[in-house]
């Protein structure tokens, strides 16, 4: 599938998430689906006692590539999951991989660098974020993976202006991914919006089930029971997002956030059941 810096692949963003528990062992982990819009939450997986999320990740995408193999194309993750074993179970299976590249110990961001260096980047402008990018594969600097890997860096200035004073100013952010995508399967402002879109899980996902659907709230401290709430919630978001995204129109969703639709569902379903006309009220 050809991507376009305009429009990212489908990706799945992977990231570990903790109820309200004392227990670590009934921590849970969760995946949503990266869309270009909308953030939907796939599956949940318990972390078991003294593994770490990776290895629950992997786990769990056992199931998702059986149950949804052409959903995606793409995995995104934080730096935790620039492994090899993470990288080269998702390019046995025909995925690509993007993850953070920050570990200081690594030779693949020494070399990176190094090359970096040497090179002009590309500058670019989006709106306030004046964006500056090297972009450079083949990398063979990893040998646990058992692909080449390329390292796209973005050096970032976001310019805003303050409500109180109306003086702008500048934020700069230096970012570095490694990934399995070829230059012929994604441009680098692909690669980069690829990187940028792994927040959505944050911001859509876990913030979103946390904030208005209360799933970090532990109704029985029993595992089993704290997996089944979460799904549930997750399914909940999941059938919001699909009536707010497809059932209302464009000029409605406009004039109505999704906080205030879901206040007025809230309100319908604490009024009861309406009598309808010649309905017997006896």
């Amino acid at each position: 599938m050809v991507m376009s810096p305009t429009r990212p692949s489908a990706g799945i963003a992977m990231d570990a998430w903790s109820a309200s528990s004392t227990l670590r062992r009934e921590t849970r982990f969760s995946i949503t689906i990266a869309t270009w819009r909308w953030s939907w939450s796939v599956d949940a997986e318990p972390l078991r006692p003294g593994e770490d999320e990776v290895t629950a990740a992997l786990r769990l995408l056992e199931r998702v590539l059986v149950t949804y193999p052409r959903a995606f194309d793409v995995v995104l993750g934080d730096a935790l999951y620039a492994t090899s074993p993470f990288f080269n179970y998702l390019t046995q299976h025909g995925k690509y991989t993007l993850a953070v590249l920050k570990d200081e110990r690594r030779d693949l961001l020494e070399d990176a660098r190094a090359l970096i260096a040497q090179a002009a980047p590309v500058s670019e402008r989006n709106g306030t974020c004046q964006r500056s990018c090297w972009d450079i594969e083949g990398f063979t600097s990893w040998p646990q993976v058992q692909a080449p890997v390329r390292v796209v860096r973005s050096l970032e200035i976001r310019t805003t202006r303050r409500q109180l004073t109306r003086q702008e100013e500048q934020a700069e952010s230096d970012w570095m991914w490694v990934t399995t995508l070829p230059k012929a399967m994604a441009s680098t402002g692909t690669v980069v919006q690829l990187g940028h879109s792994r927040w959505s899980i944050e911001n859509h996902g876990f913030n979103e089930l946390v904030n208005r659907w209360h799933a970090d709230h532990v109704y029985k401290h029993q595992a089993a029971a704290m997996l089944v709430f979460c799904l549930i919630a997750m399914i909940c978001l999941n059938v919001f997002l699909a009536f707010y995204g497809r059932n209302i129109k464009p000029a409605a969703r406009r004039a109505a956030s999704m906080l205030f639709v879901s206040g007025q569902i809230a309100a319908e379903l604490r009024s009861g059941p309406r009598m309808g006309v010649g309905c017997d009220s006896s």
